[in-house]
This record gives C-alpha cells, structure tokens and sequence, in this order.
C-alpha cells in the first residue's frame, strides 16, 4: 500500500516571474529562471524552501512526490471568459505585464499557470478516485484573489475553482466545501460561486487586509447561493486563539450543517507572526490545529476526501516550518522537525482581554449566520 498523502510539485511552478526583467544581462523566460528577492513579495523563495525542509527532513520519503499535466483549456473555460484567456496567453508570449488589480507576471506564465491549476486539479482528482486518502497541491503563481474576468493579487487564474468544477464535471461531485485559511480574502473565489447553493465558501481572513478596507462579514451570498458565503474577518494581532475559536464555533458547525462531498482548503501561511503582508501571530500548532479540524471534517462527510491547495505567505524564513506542519499532519508522520519560530510566535500570543474581544466578534458572526 503507497502512501495517503499524495504531494503534488513542479520545479516550473518556481519559474514563474511576477516581476518580468533580467537575470543578470539575460531576460527571463525560456530557460533562464528569475532572480531571487526581485522586490516583489510573492516570490518563489518560501515554497522553495517548504519543498526543501519536506526533503531534508526526510517527509518527502513518506508522501507520494509527484507532478500534474497542465489543465486543459476546457478546464479553464468553465470558470475563465475566452477573452481574459487570450488577453493572459498573448501578454505572456509577448514577455509579460499587467492586465489586473496587483497581478504582474513574466514571459511564459500562461503555461505556469495552466501548470499551476493542474496541480490543483489533479489534487482533487487523486483523492476522488481514492488513489490517496488526502493531498497538497504546491501550486504557484495562487489562485483564490483571481476573477473569472481579470487577475488580482498575484492570481493569475483561479486554481481551486478550476478544480471544484472538474470534479463536478468528471465525477459528479455534488456539495463541495472550500476553507480558506489564507490571510487575505478569498474574494475570486467567492465571487465565482456567490450565487451557488452547491458550494459553501468559507473565508478566514485578517479585516482589512486584501483586498485593502475589505471585511466581508455581512457578505453572505446572493440568489440561491444566499447563506453558503460565510466570512470571517480577524482583528489584526489575532492569534491561535481566535482561528482555533472560530474554526469550533462558524466552521465546524457550517460544513457539519452542509455535509459536503469533498473538501478544499486554500492553504496560506501569510498569518504567520512575520508576514510582510499582513499582522497576524499564527505559527505551525496553528497549521496542525487547523488541519486536524479540517481532517476531522473531511472523515466526518466526505470518507476523508480533502485537497489541500497552496496560496499565499512570503515569510522565507517561517513558512517552511507552517507548511511542513500541514503536510506532516496530512500524512500522519512525525519527522522531529524542530521549528524555529515556535517558542517565539507563542510568546507573542495577544493578551486575554484582546483574546475575549476577538472571541466577542466571533460569537456575533455565529448568531449572524444561525450557527
């Protein structure tokens, strides 16, 4: 018997630039990789490095390390407009730009991004069709900021919603859970499925963070998808508590009430306690608590079907250890990993009254949502 976990990874997935220019003299594409620390803070350096620990600390010997074809133009057509399609693949051929909200990107990154989203999908496909018990999709550039229409947030395209859709369409999949932990707001993916009733979107998220101003709490849905968005916006400097209480109180009691077929979580690590983008005191027992929580619930509905996909988080030096915890966790194994980080980010928990102000707002969003 392999493996559980299935890992899925591509050094190309690296390769994409979201800054365009040089390498030295040479511009990049083709052959010539970008430079690291470009200035921009999505940069291939954290996944590097959490790929790297998985190596050394010998994880990658207890997953299943494998890669994905590209998804096929079909794939992005369910969720993607022809035109943003086109746009994205001619810009690419021509060295690379700009076509949305923050979301730059270098030559060739149409096929990393396609490369990207086949990660994804295939994630999800490897778990359907029980070749693994779980998965996590290393997939680069991330996905849940991008439109149907237009990039935004370093998205190019919207790789979980690509995937949620294959899954429908090859396996007939019906109800689908998607639990995003990333820091920022999955705010692509809510829009793709805000009039759905067939896919609860849940989103925990740093108020104000990304977009910028942005809360969501009120946003809960429109037509039939009324009351299947479900956000929860986190006061910055919130802590392991607070996603541990929200994930017992709105999560848990959400999926149980939706009893879904297959679970997605986008997987960000930007609310580590040293993001440069966002200000959030996570470390990696919060990425074990919340894997756990999401495995418990993927046990609990959907005979343990869960992909796991990979977003945000630009902290080099702290996303390795987060991103080992959830895979570690995934596959069951123990690797004696010692985490840095750990000792601090737990020091720097917020203080019991912040913790019950924030557990306050938590239990406001509970009622909101007849939790």
């Amino acid at each position: 018997m392999g493996p559980r976990t299935a890992f899925f990874h591509d050094e190309r997935c690296l390769w994409h630039s979201a800054a365009g220019g040089f390498a030295l003299i040479a511009p990049v594409g083709g052959w010539v990789q970008p430079p690291a620390g470009a200035g921009l803070a999505e940069s291939p350096e954290p996944k590097r490095r959490m790929v790297s620990l998985i190596q050394v600390s010998g994880l990658a010997g207890k997953v299943d390390l494998r890669s994905a074809p590209m998804a096929a133009e079909e794939d992005l057509l369910r969720i993607h407009l022809r035109p943003y399609l086109d746009r994205f693949k001619a810009l690419s051929d021509a060295g690379g730009g700009e076509l949305g909200d923050f979301a730059p990107f270098g030559p060739g990154s149409y096929e990393i991004a396609r490369l990207s989203a086949g990660m994804a999908l295939h994630a999800v496909d490897s778990v359907l069709t029980a070749r693994h018990a779980n998965a996590y999709a290393m997939s680069r550039p991330p996905g849940h900021h991008c439109l149907a229409d237009m990039p935004m947030g370093f998205c190019l395209l919207a790789n979980i919603a690509i995937a949620v859709e294959a899954a429908r369409h090859m396996h007939g999949v019906q109800r689908i859970a998607i639990i995003d932990w990333d820091v920022h707001h999955g705010n692509g993916t809510q829009s793709i499925f805000y009039e759905r009733a067939d896919v609860l979107t849940i989103s925990l998220h740093q108020e104000g963070c990304f977009p910028p101003g942005y809360s969501g709490a009120a946003d809960r849905g429109a037509g039939k998808g009324l009351g299947f968005n479900i956000n929860v916006p986190l006061v910055p400097g919130s802590g392991h508590d607070a996603y541990a209480y929200a994930m017992e109180r709105i999560v848990v009691p959400a999926v149980d009430r939706f009893r879904p077929e297959l679970i997605v979580v986008a997987s960000g690590f930007g609310a580590n306690g040293v993001d440069p983008l966002a200000r959030m005191l996570l470390h990696s027992d919060s990425y074990r608590m919340l894997t756990r929580h999401a495995m418990d619930l993927a046990d609990r509905h959907c005979g343990g079907r869960l992909a796991v996909v990979h977003e945000g988080g630009d902290a080099e030096a702290a996303v390795p250890f987060c991103g080992h915890a959830v895979v570690e966790t995934l596959a069951g194994e123990s690797m004696g990993v010692d985490d840095a980080f750990l000792e601090l980010f737990k020091a720097w928990q917020p203080n019991a009254r912040f913790v019950e102000f924030q557990r306050t707002l938590i239990d406001e969003l509970v009622s909101a949502h007849g939790l």
